[in-house]
């Protein structure tokens, strides 16, 4: 049997513990997950991040990521420059499979996260 999920306002969902950012370029960034639900493959998951300002390096070989920015700003950044977009409250940013980047959260960002592995 297969159940539908159905999860109310994000903005107030408590962040989680917050970790020091593993790929981060700023000392002291720290970032939060929130996971919501995972496929039974494993190969889809749904969550809340919340994330400290600074810097960091994002890879996306081997999932893609679907981000809908619920709070704060941050400028996302092609990793060979060619491209750049600035991302606020209410953007829906598509991440493919093998981008790769950077991230520079300007405002304590919040976001909801669909990451969508390759079989």
């Amino acid at each position: 049997m297969i159940n539908l999920e159905v999860f109310g306002d994000l903005t107030d969902v408590p962040a989680g513990k917050y970790q020091p950012k593993p790929t981060t370029l700023t000392p002291g960034q720290e970032e939060a997950l929130h996971p919501l639900w995972m496929s039974i493959d494993g190969l889809t998951k749904v969550g809340i991040w919340d994330c400290t300002p600074g810097k960091f390096t994002a890879n996306r070989s081997e999932m893609a990521e679907l981000c809908h920015v619920l709070s704060g700003s941050a400028t996302v950044t092609n990793l060979d420059g060619s491209g750049s977009m600035k991302i606020t409250a209410g953007d829906l940013l598509v991440l493919p499979i093998g981008w790769r980047g950077e991230w520079v959260i300007h405002e304590h960002m919040r976001k909801t996260y669909v990451l969508i592995g390759a079989a």
